[in-house]
């Protein structure tokens, strides 16, 4: 990873994600281009399908604009394909670990961890929970340690209680992860989310300790950190006391327009980590 506490900003290349939390959505190559022209040492990116990528392209296009690939997300794999690794259906289960298999290996090559969010689904009617976590163990048995081979975890998201049942605390998802064989999952912790879950954000972040793997820097409104009315400092405070040495990702709604929200963002993560 770069530098302790790097900014990141999200590049969306899903059509279908338009409207949602991803800052820079226009081509791979003109996202690059604003992400290190606005002053970003690194970018999360949003694809389609590993598939839909070309290693070779990107990794020439990062190398051009002096970035780092901070991680990868998973979640066209539900907001395209309506895949989740807790289906009641085993063929879509067993699609949505492909889907992922493909994104891990894709972003590991490049030495940055897959992102588990919306992928995780749902606790649905007729299933109990104890039957959901068990599909996502073995889930998670199989993708983390393929992570592994690349040096970097698998991170599981907690999101909020409108987007998911299953995990919306840190708590609960420690807990589970604990739970595993397999030592090679972290949290991504995401302060929009954890404003709305958590009594306490940096209270989580110190529960956490080293499995905090990934940082979303939103704010309670989901815009750039410093547009609502998250006290960040703390939260920054509980990061840098657990010894949290990576990003602090934008992923958030690009408000007013994706090149204020940029710099905002930006502005944002230099000025408390100052």
């Amino acid at each position: 990873m770069n530098s302790p506490l790097a900014a990141a900003i999200t590049v969306s290349l899903v059509p279908e994600s338009r409207g949602g939390p991803f800052v820079l959505t226009d081509g791979l190559e003109s996202s690059l281009a604003t992400a290190a022209s606005v002053g970003f040492p690194a970018v999360e990116i949003f694809p389609p399908s590993a598939e839909a990528l070309d290693a070779r392209e990107l990794k020439r296009l990062l190398g051009v604009h002096g970035l780092s690939l901070a991680a990868m997300g998973t979640g066209a794999g539900w907001v395209v394909q309506k895949l989740r690794l807790t289906d009641p259906d085993p063929a879509i289960r067993g699609r949505a670990r492909n889907f992922i298999a493909g994104i891990v290996d894709f972003a590991g090559k490049l030495g940055a961890p897959a992102i588990i969010g919306s992928m995780q689904g749902r606790v649905e009617a007729g299933v109990t929970r104890a039957q959901a976590l068990a599909w996502m163990g073995e889930a998670l048995e199989q993708l983390a340690p393929r992570a592994h081979e690349y040096g970097v975890p698998v991170l599981l998201e907690p999101l909020n209680r409108y987007e998911t049942n299953l995990f919306t605390q840190v708590a609960e998802t420690l807990e589970f992860t604990r739970s595993l064989r397999t030592r090679n999952v972290r949290l991504l912790c995401d302060c929009f989310h954890m404003n709305i879950e958590e009594v306490s954000i940096e209270s989580a972040i110190r529960s956490a300790g080293d499995q905090v793997g990934h940082v979303h820097l939103a704010d309670s409104n989901r815009r750039a950190a410093g547009l609502g009315h998250i006290p960040f400092a703390p939260v920054v405070a509980a990061l840098r006391d657990v010894g949290y040495r990576g990003y602090l990702s934008a992923e958030v709604l690009p408000l007013p327009d994706a090149a204020a929200a940029a710099r905002q963002a930006l502005a944002a993560v230099r000025a408390l980590t100052a």
